[in-house]
């Protein structure tokens, strides 16, 4: 009896999974099928993408931020480094991973996987000739619907994250719990939890729109233009390449896209913008400068990033035989 019950919900299971006969789905028009499964290969492929990433290139972030909420002093990348190394110590240049690692392994989560779920769920609401006909706007749609769930579950730690990296040597703890527990004990100052939401937003969901849309696009015109045979014809190293060299391209643009979006986020961990208007902090520092200072460390850093991450994120699938992403897929 238990057999025959256990055989039941199976087949009960494979007919909810699958489409009507005749109507059309999304999630089984890949030549890997969309399943729950596949989604949640894809959420890990994000913690991968974005935890293992965004750790590794630290000191350049803490750089990064320092020379954004304080250009004149951190002038360059090289020499912001020196500077930070020699008032604070060298490992001074990797506080932040903690927080950076959960941060951004929970955005991962959301990033990556709810994008595939969402870029399904529009395309079925779409109907297949729109979604077929407007791939670019399901990428954009998609993108951003994803991001807006992956900047809640990154937004207290990249505060703490950004607090620790910016604050003067010995103001501030640069523990994980310490300087948590601070946040949490000042957060009518700090705004903690997610008093840095709304910049994060619009730094975080226009550079993800551009990441995907431009990676979907670039991956499209190499197999359209120069890698022209059959995707599934080259092997898991050229495609791979493909991944990295499209993820780079995107990076850049990207960086340029979310630059002044970021100076803000790091500006308000900043200790005098304590309690200061968005507004008024952007004023105070300079619009020009919102887009320029730092931008050359941001483009190095999120090009490789990017390029980086898709390429983690696409080795992750490969070895789990989901195949690469981006571009017209070939049909099953």
């Amino acid at each position: 009896m238990y057999k025959e019950l256990i055989h039941q919900t199976v087949q009960t299971r494979k007919v909810a999974a699958a489409p009507a006969e005749g109507e059309w789905d999304a999630r089984f028009d890949h030549p890997v099928p969309h399943t729950n499964d596949y989604y949640m290969k894809c959420m890990v492929g994000g913690i991968l993408s974005c935890g293992v990433t965004h750790t590794a290139i630290t000191p350049l972030d803490v750089t990064k931020c320092n020379m954004q909420v304080n250009p004149s002093k951190y002038s360059g990348i090289v020499s912001g480094m020196r500077t930070i190394a020699a008032e604070e110590g060298t490992f001074a240049l990797v506080k932040g991973w903690a927080p950076t690692a959960i941060g951004y392994s929970m955005q991962g989560f959301c990033k990556f996987g709810f994008y595939e779920i969402f870029k399904d769920l529009y395309s079925n609401l779409a109907g297949k000739e729109f979604a077929q006909n407007n791939q670019g706007l399901l990428f954009l749609s998609a993108s951003a619907s994803a991001e807006f769930f992956a900047d809640i579950a990154l937004c207290p730690m990249e505060m703490v994250k950004v607090k620790v990296q910016t604050s003067p040597h010995g103001t501030w703890p640069t523990g994980l719990f310490s300087a948590t527990s601070q946040m949490i004990a000042q957060k009518a100052e700090t705004r903690f939890p997610f008093g840095s939401l709304v910049p994060l937003w619009s730094r975080q969901i226009p550079y993800t729109m551009a990441k995907f849309y431009f990676f979907e696009k670039v991956v499209g015109a190499f197999y359209d233009h120069v890698f022209t045979e059959d995707r599934n014809s080259y092997n898991k190293a050229t495609q791979l390449s493909i991944t990295f060299m499209s993820g780079y391209i995107a990076g850049v643009i990207c960086a340029i896209v979310s630059h002044p979006a970021d100076s803000l986020v790091s500006l308000l961990g900043k200790a005098e913008n304590k309690g200061k208007p968005v507004g008024q902090i952007a004023s105070e520092f300079g619009y020009a400068n919102l887009m320029i200072k730092g931008l050359a460390a941001r483009i190095i850093m999120i090009g490789t990033l990017t390029g980086l991450q898709w390429w983690i994120y696409d080795s992750f699938k490969t070895a789990y035989g989901l195949g690469t992403s981006g571009g017209a897929q070939a049909k099953k």
